[in-house]
């Protein structure tokens, strides 16, 4: 099964009087890369995120951001009592060596560093939860991928499909190669009225016709689909072998078009190439 590397999940919950959020963005890229976007309280937990990101992912540029909410009924902060014990002390002091210093106002004593302490902080039941939820939105952001790259599946068969429709059809008009250019290479030695043996006339179209000759062509078309449907099959990451194959359809749709001697298989070969950029373009969503 094929899988898609873009997709988008969210989970959410709540620690006591904390709501927290992720929201996890996946979209096509070379690698893979993992970008956090995490408050300074959840950093210590960067490098498992990624190395559980790393464990199940192995393309895409995956976005993460954590919002995390103090909810309203939450309790009041707590003091750090040691800490404004020292800065009363350390004010009374310099009310001494200075008495015309007014008194100090308390919401500034609140201000300073470290009085106030988020009974949150350094919580490890909050890393815990957070790092549950990123799970289950890393489950969720996978289940979208492999969603998508179901639906990836249908549409590059499709078109799969369509290459091997067009290469029957090239075949069917290859087979009258010969006879055209017979007839056509003879109607305008008539045209000019002049005279050629019949063994020279064979032999000018015999060569006309193998370097016309289109076999090797169509069959490396076909091998190359098989080989698509089989890395389909098989296990992945499938982008980058997908896209290789592609370029090699590619290859062979602008070596039959250069060797066309015919109208109709000069058109199959653009029909061709328009496919497979469709497949190509599909691909790249392909983990």
């Amino acid at each position: 099964m094929i899988h898609s590397m873009t997709a988008f999940a969210r989970s959410q919950g709540a620690h006591e009087r904390y709501h927290l959020t992720w929201e996890l963005r996946s979209v096509n890229h070379r690698y893979l890369e993992t970008q956090f976007r995490l408050p300074d309280l959840f950093r210590v937990l960067e490098p498992r995120l990624r190395d559980v990101t790393r464990k199940h992912l192995k393309r895409g540029k995956i976005d993460a951001t954590l919002r995390f909410d103090k909810q309203a009924s939450s309790g009041a902060f707590e003091v750090d009592r040691a800490l404004l014990q020292q800065l009363l002390a350390t004010l009374e002091q310099v009310r001494r060596d200075a008495p015309d210093i007014g008194s100090v106002n308390a919401l500034e004593l609140m201000k300073w560093p470290g009085v106030l302490r988020d009974q949150g902080e350094a919580d490890e039941a909050l890393l815990s939860t957070a790092a549950e939820l990123f799970d289950q939105a890393l489950e969720e952001l996978m289940a979208h991928r492999r969603r998508e790259g179901m639906a990836l599946a249908e549409v590059l068969n499709d078109r799969l499909d369509a290459i091997e429709g067009q290469v029957d059809q090239v075949r069917q008009v290859a087979g009258d190669i010969t006879r055209n250019l017979h007839r056509r290479l003879k109607g305008r030695i008539e045209e000019l009225g002049a005279s050629v043996e019949a063994g020279r006339l064979e032999a000018e179209v015999a060569l006309l016709a193998q370097k016309a000759d289109v076999a090797e062509e169509l069959d490396r078309l076909a091998i190359h689909v098989g080989e698509a449907r089989a890395a389909m099959k098989g296990a992945g990451p499938h982008g980058r072998r997908l896209d290789f194959l592609t370029q090699e359809l590619n290859r062979e749709a602008n070596t039959l078009g250069a060797k066309s001697v015919q109208a109709e298989t000069s058109q199959r070969s653009v029909d061709l190439k328009v496919i497979i950029e469709q497949i190509r373009e599909q691909v790249q969503n392909v983990e």
